[in-house]
């Protein structure tokens, strides 16, 4: 869950400080960048609830599936209409991985993109979704300031934590260049 509102809270500031910036100049995209914090908390705010009614056991909380690739798309709309030019590139044959690949793939971009929009100052971001034999490559890569990954947070250590348990790999780092790039292999789990 932490992944899902640390994304949500970054795409939330980002689009608050939008539309500061427009709301005078340009109020169009200021009310778009308000109907999408509109969109984002609520969309949030269920998930949340969900959860905790989950935990509580309160009554019948209907519970929609984990996200997964499948939902990726979801994620570049969110970083687009924050201000980051995101484009998708996905190869090989798609298929349906096990549940917990999917998962952690979708966090790994998730994460990716949380850090792009918090911390990158970045234009432009590609992601690859790359569906090799038994197997799923990811790579996030991102034209902003670069540096080290930011220390003191949970998001990219949750994800070698992820990753570990499904006996893949990940990366994390600065580009030669500038930028930053995360890559990740993890077996498709369908064997």
């Amino acid at each position: 869950m932490h992944d899902h509102v640390a994304h949500s809270v970054g795409v939330i500031a980002l689009q608050a400080g939008a539309a500061v910036r427009v709301m005078d100049s340009q109020p169009e995209r200021a009310r778009e960048a308000l109907r999408a914090i509109e969109a984002t908390s609520r969309d949030t705010l269920s998930g949340l609830r969900r959860m905790l009614g989950g935990l509580r056991q309160v009554g019948e909380a209907p519970l929609r599936p984990a996200p997964g690739l499948a939902d990726v798309d979801r994620l570049v709309g969110a970083a687009t209409a924050a201000g980051v030019a995101v484009a998708l590139t996905v190869t090989g044959e798609r298929r349906i991985l096990a549940s917990d690949v999917e998962l952690s793939a979708y966090r790994i971009i998730q994460e990716s993109l949380t850090n792009v929009l918090r911390h990158a100052q970045a234009e432009t971001c590609r992601i690859s979704v790359d569906y090799g034999p038994g197997e799923l490559a990811i790579e996030v890569v991102d034209d902003g300031r670069g540096g080290d990954p930011v220390t003191g947070g949970f998001g990219l250590a949750g994800l070698r934590e992820r990753v570990a348990l499904l006996n893949g790999t990940i990366t994390a780092g600065a580009r030669r260049g500038g930028g930053f790039r995360v890559t990740a292999w993890l077996p498709d789990g369908t064997a």
